[in-house]
C-alpha cells in the first residue's frame, strides 16, 4: 500500500517503541518521516533504517515549546508541510502511592506527556488549521482510561484524551482531524525495562487480557496509520484502544476468571 505516498508525516518519540514502529509503518506505505527524539543518535539511526527515500531525523525536547515551534517551521521549510503528526513522545512512571510520588517526577511525567503532547499538537495543528488540511494521532493510554497507583502519568494520559477532544472540535472546520490511540501493556523497550526491573508482573497482565497477550508496537502503528489516512476522514475526535480488550476483562474477575480459550 501507498496509503502516503510522498505525504511528511512528523513523528515525536520516533527513535524507539511505539513511534518507531509508526516511522516504519508509515514510511512502508510511502511517507517521508521525521523521526523526531530527545535521542539525535538514536533517530538518526531509526530514519536511517526506513525503507523509501527523504526521511529526516531531528532533535527534540517536546517540553520546550520555543524549540518546538522552530522545528516546526524548519520541517515546513525543508520538507514541505506535514500531512501529519503522530505524537509518541512519552515518560513511563514506577507505581507509587501519592505520599511517595515526589513533585519532581510528577512534573517530569506531566510535562513530557501532557505538555508535550500540547505543544506539539499546537505548533504543527495550527499550520495544518491554515492549510485546511492534517491529521493528527496522539498516543494517549489506557491508564488515562481507568484508575492506577499511577498518579502523573494516568492523569497525563486522561488529558491527552480530553486534549484530543478539545483539538478535534477546534479544527474540525479547518480540515483538521485529531484522534489518539490507546495502547494497552505494548512490549516496547520501556515495558521490557520495567518488567526486568520487577515494576511489571507480566502474568498479572496476560490474566488481566481477553487476548491473554502483550501488545506488539506494530499493532499500534497500524491503528495510527489508519486515523492518519484518508480512511479514516470522516472519524475525529475519537480515542481507539488497542490493548487487547484489556479494558473489558478486569471486571470479569468478579466472576471468576476471563474464559480459556474454546478448542485447540
Amino acid at each position: 500500500m501507498n496509503d502516503f505516498q510522498g505525504r511528511v508525516v512528523v513523528v515525536t518519540g520516533g527513535a524507539s517503541g511505539i513511534g518507531a514502529a509508526c516511522c516504519t509503518l508509515l514510511a512502508q506505505q510511502g511517507a517521508r518521516v521525521a523521526v523526531v527524539d530527545v535521542n539525535l543518535p538514536g533517530a538518526e539511526a531509526a530514519a536511517a533504517g526506513l525503507p523509501g527515500s527523504g526521511h529526516v531525523a531531528a532533535p527534540l525536547d517536546v517540553r520546550d515549546a520555543d524549540a518546538v515551534e522552530a522545528l516546526a517551521a524548519r520541517l515546513d521549510a525543508e520538507m514541505g508541510p506535514a500531512a501529519a503528526l503522530v505524537t509518541s513522545a512519552g515518560v513511563i512512571q514506577v507505581p507509587q502511592s501519592p505520599e511517595a510520588l515526589t513533585m519532581a517526577e510528577w512534573d517530569r511525567v506531566v510535562d513530557v506527556d501532557q505538555r508535550g503532547v500540547w505543544v506539539c499538537c499546537v505548533a504543527w495543528g495550527r499550520r495544518m488549521s491554515v492549510r485546511g488540511a492534517g491529521a493528527i494521532v496522539n498516543i494517549a493510554s489506557v491508564a488515562g482510561m481507568r484508575s492506577m497507583p499511577l498518579h502523573a502519568y494516568s492523569p497525563a494520559k486522561a488529558a491527552v484524551i480530553s486534549m484530543t477532544e478539545c483539538l478535534a472540535t477546534e479544527w474540525g472546520r479547518s480540515g483538521v482531524r485529531v484522534n489518539a490511540v490507546s495502547p494497552g501493556y505494548t512490549l516496547t523497550p520501556a515495558l521490557a525495562d520495567a518488567i526486568d526491573k520487577g515494576e511489571r508482573d507480566v502474568s498479572r497482565i496476560e490474566t488481566a487480557t481477553p487476548m491473554g497477550r502483550l501488545v506488539r508496537p506494530e499493532e499500534i502503528a497500524s491503528a495510527v496509520a489508519f486515523l492518519c489516512s484518508d480512511a479514516a476522514s470522516a472519524i475525529s475526535g475519537a480515542t481507539l484502544p488497542v490493548d487487547g480488550g484489556w479494558l473489558s476483562g478486569p471486571s470479569w474477575s468478579t466472576y471468576g476468571a476471563i474464559p480459556e480459550a474454546r478448542g485447540n
